[in-house]
């Protein structure tokens, strides 16, 4: 165990977040024990308190508590072959910069509490230390669709920039119970986190309260199965936690398979219980050239629950995603 430390942000870590700076120096550290030091106010940056998605900035100075050695936690440098494999095979696009992935259901993102399996972890398959791929955004750990993943610091650097400012155009596909009204438009607000027994969750906040943040996401319905269930386009403009899920509560017409965030609206029949909430497609702007657009197919839960409504991805689509222009 080390002792209390100060550390000088170097100009290569330049608008890094806490959190991935930690990672980068202490990398045998987990992801919870970091939550759990920045809550405690342990991590500092420049003598005030710090949050993990914080940017630091060349020069500032980092108070590292104690922090256990890395021969004090089993290695956690290695995975299976089978593991490997099974992240390889979900790679969609990759460049000298970047690597799209198409997550599944189910897995998270980064560990945390009880997470002993995620795919930060399982990114050592394309790399390990300082080569190992970086997370530049995030989706839930039941939301399926495209996740970029940064190859070296600058890209990571200039990545995270571009998600940071909403300069990436992000799409999403859900099944949503019943039926909006009206079919196109957007859904704009503020919210914050709050404590339901012992879960966190996202609610309704008013404008200066104390943790709000604005959000704004458009949205389009691509076809409707009567008043049952409709295939809804989303288009988040702000980046908030648990957006999409909220706002289509909001609006009394939850993601179906939702059990946070519900609503009225009875369950289609014959349907997978699962999150039906897709990111299908991210688009992200190059100098010169046109964006790049990156596509991920269905999952299988979700592609069954499209046959059996009936909702045809080919059709008007282009009408539907120009609607949300």
């Amino acid at each position: 165990m080390s002792g209390v430390q100060t550390k000088e942000v170097t100009r290569d870590e330049d608008e890094m977040r806490v959190d991935r700076w930690f990672k980068k120096h202490f990398p045998h550290v987990s992801h919870g024990m970091i939550e759990k030091l920045l809550r405690k106010g342990q991590i500092r940056v420049d003598g005030g308190r710090a949050k993990g998605n914080q940017r630091l900035s060349a020069g500032q100075a980092v108070r590292v508590p104690p922090m256990p050695d890395a021969s004090d936690k089993p290695d956690e440098g290695s995975i299976s072959r089978q593991d490997a494999q099974f992240v390889r095979s979900l790679v969609i696009y990759e460049d000298k910069q970047m690597i799209a992935l198409n997550k599944p259901p189910g897995l998270a993102v980064q560990g945390g509490s009880k997470v002993t399996m995620h795919l930060d972890h399982l990114l050592q398959a394309f790399g390990k230390g300082d080569q190992k791929p970086k997370l530049v955004h995030r989706l839930d750990k039941d939301t399926s669709g495209v996740l970029v993943v940064a190859k070296t610091a600058q890209s990571a650097k200039k990545l995270s920039r571009l998600f940071q400012t909403r300069d990436v155009k992000k799409t999403y596909w859900a099944i949503c119970l019943g039926l909006p009204a009206p079919r196109a438009g957007e859904i704009k607000g503020f919210m914050k986190k709050a404590m339901e027994g012992d879960r966190e969750l996202m609610v309704g906040a008013r404008h200066g309260e104390d943790g709000a943040q604005h959000a704004l996401t458009r949205y389009a319905v691509a076809d409707n199965a009567g008043a049952r269930a409709s295939w809804v386009v989303l288009r988040p403009e702000t980046g908030r936690t648990h957006q999409l899920r909220v706002h289509m509560q909001a609006m009394g017409h939850s993601i179906y398979g939702d059990g946070k965030y519900t609503c009225d609206y009875p369950d289609p029949e014959g349907l997978s219980r699962k999150l039906h909430l897709h990111a299908r497609k991210i688009e992200i702007p190059r100098e010169g050239q046109k964006p790049l657009v990156i596509e991920a197919d269905l999952p299988k839960h979700m592609a069954d629950s499209f046959d059996a409504l009936g909702f045809n991805p080919s059709d008007n689509l282009m009408l539907v995603e120009e609607a949300l222009e």
